[in-house]
């Protein structure tokens, strides 16, 4: 779209010894200086102008054109997220339109730090809503775009969810191609393992597919033992292990050790002291 000579302000040539400067030879802060006057001038017509009218379309057109610079340096912020720079760019053009439209050139604001929040504040909304989370080839993504055009004409032609087999047959592509583009779509949203299914009333996903194993209770309890067990006479640890691993009788383990069951009864008592002297839980 190009501006109006009417619309823009009269900014005198500048020479040096070598020609005029051009726009491309121009140093960017003159640029800058600039574009915020032609801002300006612009804002001071569109505000005198009806909305709807050809005249207040031209004018804001103009502003739009003229602040594109603006558009590209937020989007070159997001030159990292592997999504191509001319989406971006559209994205952020959206927010600069909002920002002329929602923008008061008498609150003594300059236009540009009005305008940048707005603008990556739809860059950031167009990731977080839009852009997938897993990164998909290209060509699976355009194929993803028509197998979702098409199952949409199907559902409405056939009043039912198409099946696969519909799809690629509509598509003249294969079943397993199908398949594979309705996976790839599912990489545009990801879904939180706490939350709630929607419809169906059932927990999220981390209750459904977890659980919790009865026997981490005993886990600490395990090592505490096995550490205490070492500090006691072999002798000891043996009646304990037949008492309790291998759940003999004190009478059988007095058979098994050749003792009396007396003794083992008192060798059982005081190595349950020294255990819970050694505790370090319980202390």
């Amino acid at each position: 779209m190009n501006v109006p000579a009417s619309t823009a302000p009269q900014v005198p040539p500048q020479h040096e010894a070598g020609g005029p400067e051009t726009p491309r030879t121009r140093p960017q802060s003159t640029r800058g200086a600039d574009t915020r006057a032609l801002t300006q001038v612009l804002f001071g017509q569109l505000k005198n102008l009806e909305p709807g009218t050809p005249e207040h379309d031209r004018v804001r057109g103009a502003l739009i054109e003229a602040n594109l610079p603006l558009v590209r340096y937020a989007a070159a912020r997001f030159r990292s997220r592997n999504e191509p720079m001319e989406d971006v760019v559209q994205v952020g053009t959206i927010g600069l339109i909002n920002a002329i439209d929602r923008f008061d050139p008498d609150r003594g604001v300059q236009f540009p730090t009005f305008a940048m929040p707005t603008v990556v504040g739809e860059i950031k909304r167009y990731f977080r809503d839009n852009v997938r989370t897993v990164h998909v080839p290209r060509r699976l993504h355009e194929l993803w775009v028509q197998v979702n055009g098409a199952t949409e004409d199907l559902t409405t032609a056939h009043g039912r969810s198409p099946t696969t087999a519909e799809i690629a047959e509509r598509l003249r592509i294969g079943e397993d191609e199908v398949l594979a583009c309705i996976e790839a779509g599912r990489s545009y949203h990801a879904t939180s393992l706490e939350a709630a299914q929607e419809g169906d009333g059932l927990p999220g996903l981390l209750d459904r597919l977890g659980y919790e194993d009865p026997a981490l209770a005993g886990v600490e309890h395990r090592d505490l033992v096995r550490h205490l067990l070492v500090q006691l006479p072999e002798r000891e640890q043996r009646i304990l292990m037949l008492r309790y691993y291998s759940n003999l009788t004190q009478s059988q383990i007095s058979q098994e050790l050749g003792v009396s069951q007396m003794h083992v009864s008192r060798l059982l008592a005081r190595s349950f002291a020294r255990l819970r002297s050694a505790n370090r839980i319980e202390a």
